[in-house]
């Protein structure tokens, strides 16, 4: 479905290119007559094509992405999911001070929270809602659990945000094993392959032993990294970057796939080979919707607003009769009497 709206466009834009081509010779054959003697547009003339086809590009893109999207429903009252058809979401976040440096992203300029909540962001818009229900644990000197089972995304997202959970914490190492344990503990009770779970970190400070094992209801498991791995940052006196080696290593000692979420998000391939979270190909990208709703709005407002855009700045040749104005100082436009009594 993402590829249908792309497909639409580029057809749009050949077309519109096509049409705009046509219409040059037509324009070249009147230009003397539009333009004056000079043959050429005023810079709004000239840019007008592009315009209209930008426009086109804008408008058909955006408005084929409107309608093939899932609509969004906003329900008022939330049916109860019987425990034995729930799906889990069991996210183990790393809360650490370190993960609060400034180094991820693409242009390394977000902090490593904003990144995990992006990769987060990016997981859950792609997976059926309607029966997932998310667990928060966070680790830092230890682990404590934030939210047990909501449906609320609204409450993920304020957990993602800057709220500072490692003040909760003595400070100390980071100990990811124990936020491991502490989701083993919560997900024991759930039915067998009805989990997935989560760990998002920058795994600087992971032992190399005391692996907690992950109960029967865990059916998939994916460590992604957030930080960049190469130029690291200092912190209380050491030198802290992702350490991809030690987060690969725990997910294949998990049985799940590792992901390095610092310079792109997760792809929709790792997330159905996981195989327990209801994952829709054809779900959204984070905000797509409404990056079609503004292209709309622009592509719209261009060919709407450029006829009376050429109207006025279209030429800077005026044709037509000038008007003279008569001053006192200017010659009178009859002859002076006083001349005829002369002769």
């Amino acid at each position: 479905m993402v590829t249908t709206p792309l497909l639409l466009a580029i057809a749009a834009l050949v077309l519109a290119t096509g049409a705009e081509w046509i219409h040059l010779g037509r324009v070249r054959s009147v230009a003397a007559l539009a333009f004056g003697p000079g043959k050429r547009a005023a810079l709004a003339g000239r840019l007008a094509p592009v315009v209209r086809i930008a426009g086109i590009g804008m408008l058909v893109w955006g408005v084929a992405t409107l309608l093939l999207l899932p609509p969004l429903a906003h329900r008022s009252t939330v049916k109860e999911v019987e425990p034995k058809d729930r799906q889990h979401l069991l996210l183990v976040l790393d809360v650490s001070p370190s993960m609060r440096l400034r180094d991820a992203g693409a242009t390394g300029k977000e902090s490593r929270m904003d990144r995990a909540r992006a990769v987060l962001d990016s997981v859950m818009s792609r997976t059926a809602h309607d029966k997932l229900h998310t667990t928060v644990v966070a680790v830092y000197n230890g682990a404590k659990p934030v939210v047990e089972e909501t449906r609320d995304l609204e409450i993920v997202h304020n957990i993602m945000s800057d709220l500072p959970m490692h003040h909760a914490f003595p400070s100390g190492k980071t100990k990811i094993f124990d936020g491991l344990e502490e989701a083993a503990k919560i997900a024991a009770k759930w039915p067998r392959g009805s989990a997935t779970l989560i760990l998002i970190s920058d795994g600087d400070t992971v032992p190399s032993s005391g692996m907690p094992k992950m109960p029967a209801s865990i059916g998939g498991v994916l460590v992604a990294g957030v930080g960049d791995p190469v130029k690291g940052s200092f912190i209380d006196g050491r030198h802290s970057r992702q350490d991809g080696t030690t987060l690969r290593q725990i997910a294949t000692r998990l049985g799940g796939e590792y992901h390095d979420g610092n310079a792109k998000l997760v792809p929709t391939a790792v997330l159905q080979k996981l195989g327990t979270l209801a994952v829709d190909g054809d779900a959204r990208l984070p905000g797509q919707r409404e990056l079609a709703m503004l292209l709309t709005t622009l592509g719209a407002s261009l060919l709407a607003g450029l006829p009376l855009l050429l109207h006025f700045a279209g030429s800077r040749w005026n044709p037509g009769p000038q008007r003279f104005q008569t001053s006192r100082h200017s010659p009178l436009p009859f002859p002076d009497k006083s001349d005829q009594l002369a002769t």
